[in-house]
């Protein structure tokens, strides 16, 4: 996860970074979703039995936050498609885990927005275009609609920051900027735009993906975006996820415009350090399986079979201590590349994808 918005503005106005004093577990509490969407990597539908049971969840959660994890975020599925799903966010925070809901929205309701609001510390709900592109993408007519009422109605209280998440395909590449004007338009306080990853139904789609050419162009735009706001003072943060190479576009346009915060901006990039499955991220899958990320394609234990301290802590495989190795050792471009220590690698499960080797280059890697 980049947080461009966050480091121009904590770098330009010389604060302290924003730094992850642990880890962050994205947990799929569930593999059941009312929609069927072209690029879930969890190949999510309505029709799915829960594994996940509320005491084997309780269990878990003060073995996460005894090794590390601050961050939880509530991910599927639709997680709110669970009936527990409050009270386990409750324990969360008594236990001190700020919580991020990942939602499509069309659960919420105002019967239960301001619950919402209370238990959860940020809520993203998936955009994907226009109307038209995203009904298409999340194969529902009428989920753009439902999906906006939602992100209106919990940002009218006032109370959590509440954001859209976009994933960007071939498919949803020419709405790019009509996801920037919907966030000008509707006060959405954050945008996180994702790349995808060649997993789930991502993998099926592996012709969805953007050409290197597309990329660069989209990711220029999108700094376009956040250089704009930092020098207007418009108050949306901008985040990208999947594409760690973006942090060597954002440092080359960062210094042209600042080149006096040039070498703090370095030291920042590299203290954040890229690519972090394995080593600050992991995922629980609606199995109880623990991989890396949520689109990695090794399983490195699981919560029904071993204690979560041996599978993170005290007995990683040796994959785990590979991931955690930083700058990786990788292959390809990337064993010669003079930013690896920023990007570390980019994505493996897009490496194994492609090449059949964890440890080659990112294929989707622009520079």
């Amino acid at each position: 996860m980049f947080r461009l918005s966050n480091l121009l503005k904590t770098v330009t106005e010389d604060k302290p970074a924003r730094s992850l004093d642990g880890s962050i577990a994205i947990w799929n509490f569930t593999n059941r979703c009312n929609l069927s969407c072209l690029h879930c990597y969890s190949k999510a539908e309505l029709d799915s039995v829960d594994t996940l049971s509320t005491e084997k969840i309780m269990d878990t959660l003060p073995k996460l936050k005894a090794n590390g994890v601050k961050f939880l975020i509530f991910s599927g599925g639709e997680p709110l498609t669970r009936h527990d799903i409050y009270e386990i966010a409750g324990c969360c925070k008594e236990l001190g885990i700020v919580t991020y809901l990942s939602t499509n929205g069309l659960y919420v309701k105002k019967s239960n927005a301001e619950k919402i609001l209370d238990t959860f510390n940020y809520i993203g709900i998936s955009i994907d275009g226009s109307q038209k592109v995203h009904d298409a993408f999340r194969g529902l007519e009428g989920s753009f609609e439902a999906s906006m009422k939602a992100v209106d109605l919990l940002n009218s209280y006032g109370k959590t920051k509440v954001g859209i998440r976009f994933t960007i395909t071939k498919d949803t590449y020419d709405d790019l900027a009509f996801i920037f004007d919907l966030a000008e338009k509707h006060n959405i306080p954050k945008v996180y735009i994702s790349h995808l990853v060649y997993s789930g139904r991502g993998l099926d789609n592996l012709e969805m993906d953007l050409s290197k050419e597309q990329r660069v162009i989209a990711v220029n735009y999108i700094l376009d975006k956040a250089f704009e706001y930092h020098e207007t003072k418009r108050d949306i943060e901008i985040v990208t996820g999947n594409m760690e190479m973006d942090a060597m576009l954002f440092y080359n346009r960062f210094v042209e415009k600042y080149p006096q915060h040039a070498d703090e901006m370095k030291k920042r990039l590299i203290t954040w350090g890229g690519n972090s499955a394995g080593r600050k991220l992991l995922n629980i899958d609606a199995e109880g399986n623990v991989k890396p990320d949520p689109f990695f394609p090794s399983i490195i234990g699981n919560i029904f079979q071993q204690d979560f301290a041996d599978i993170w802590t005290d007995k990683p495989i040796e994959l785990l201590q590979k991931l955690r190795v930083h700058p990786r050792v990788l292959g390809g471009k990337c064993a010669t590349c003079q930013y690896l220590e920023i990007c570390n690698g980019g994505s493996r499960s897009r490496a194994y994808a492609i090449h059949g080797d964890m440890w080659a280059e990112d294929p989707s890697c622009y520079l």
